[in-house]
């Protein structure tokens, strides 16, 4: 068998093809809601789809957001008009914020030049806030069912290993993706595509024995060298979380700016303490500790409790800060982080743990 990947591309691309299509009709997700769009709101669905699919699992994007998202903004325009709590407060807990803001300002756009319809080309998807390469063709393959191919990452290391391949350049994969296209069932080849990443040729300990395209792989003696593995390390962050409720029983919040860029934009947080503040100070009471992992932190949550009577104090410790107090009533609307999230929750355990 010929040995050039281009070459070798184009000599069992026809097999390729088969293979991939008879195990994606007996052991493919084809039941996932995205796959199973219609009409002419399917690329709407599709793109909500691919954009909360990026850096989030399938299930709980297919369990818990999908479905509640477009019944709250069914709608390029209804998203479009949207209050952006209302949004986030949809999106809340699935994280990397910036795409649900970018989806609303994509949107906007859409109704302004494109008729509150997605564009169908990828120089015009491209333009678009939040969409790049590889969602245009995502959108414009399962949404509007054209013959395109793209590589996203489960699609790189599929090719990176079929072909024993280290550090291509993306130029070089495009192209590969494109040769071995079957441009005849496209939505079901890239989907299968997709599948096979996810399912069988995943990063670490990938099923080899059972994967369908054993038989063209060169790369299966040792899987895990293709792509080179890249390392990763978390910046360590320890953050001082206050929880503060005023004589009404109402909490204080901070509101994250959207033009701070911060990793909580948009979203309400309990207030941050520099560590001097709660440090050989009375009227301060730990209630706990616990972790999180947000993008690249791993987070270290001390939080603390301030009762009412203590207002200087909250003032004093805060200087500058604009302070949001909502009742429990009230917080069923404002879109939270899962850190704000779980602070609160071990509050309440800090309660019930102190009662008689």
């Amino acid at each position: 068998m010929n040995t050039n990947p281009a070459h070798k591309a184009k000599d069992i691309a026809k097999q390729w093809q088969i293979q991939l299509l008879e195990w994606y009709a007996i052991q493919g997700r084809i039941s996932l809601p995205w796959r199973n769009l219609k009409g002419e709101n399917a690329p709407y669905g599709v793109y909500v789809s691919e954009i909360m699919l990026q850096q989030t699992q399938v299930k709980r994007v297919q369990e818990h957001y999908f479905t509640p998202f477009l019944n709250a903004f069914p709608t390029l325009e209804s998203l479009a008009k949207a209050n952006l709590d209302s949004i986030l407060k949809q999106w809340e807990g699935l994280g990397y914020y910036s795409r649900a803001r970018n989806m609303q300002k994509a949107a906007i756009l859409c109704c302004e030049k494109h008729n509150a319809t997605l564009p169908n080309t990828r120089q015009d998807l491209l333009k678009l806030p939040g969409i790049g390469a590889y969602t245009s063709g995502a959108i414009l393959c399962f949404g509007f069912r054209q013959s395109v191919s793209f590589v996203d990452g489960n699609i790189r290391r599929v090719l990176c290993r079929i072909f024993a391949l280290r550090e291509p350049n993306q130029k070089f994969l495009d192209e590969l993706a494109f040769l071995l296209l079957d441009t005849k069932h496209s939505f079901d080849y890239n989907q299968a595509l997709l599948d096979l990443g996810a399912m069988i040729c995943t990063p670490k300990s990938p099923s080899c024995l059972i994967c369908p395209m054993q038989n063209l792989c060169n790369g299966k003696v040792n899987p895990t060298l293709y792509p080179t593995p890249k390392t990763s390390s978390l910046i360590s962050l320890t953050l001082h979380l206050l929880l503060y409720k005023d004589s009404q029983g109402r909490i204080a919040f901070v509101y994250e700016k959207g033009d701070k860029g911060g990793l909580y934009q948009g979203l309400y947080n309990l207030p941050q303490l520099e560590t001097g503040a709660v440090t050989n100070k009375q009227g301060f009471y730990k209630c706990g500790t616990f972790k999180h992992h947000y993008t690249k932190y791993a987070i270290t949550a001390n939080v603390y409790k301030l009762d009412s009577k203590h207002l200087t104090l909250l003032t004093q410790s805060l200087p500058h800060t604009k302070l949001y107090f909502f009742s429990q009533k009230e917080l069923e609307t404002k879109p939270l982080s899962s850190l704000c999230k779980k602070a609160l929750s071990l509050y309440e355990k800090y309660e019930k743990s102190r009662l008689p």
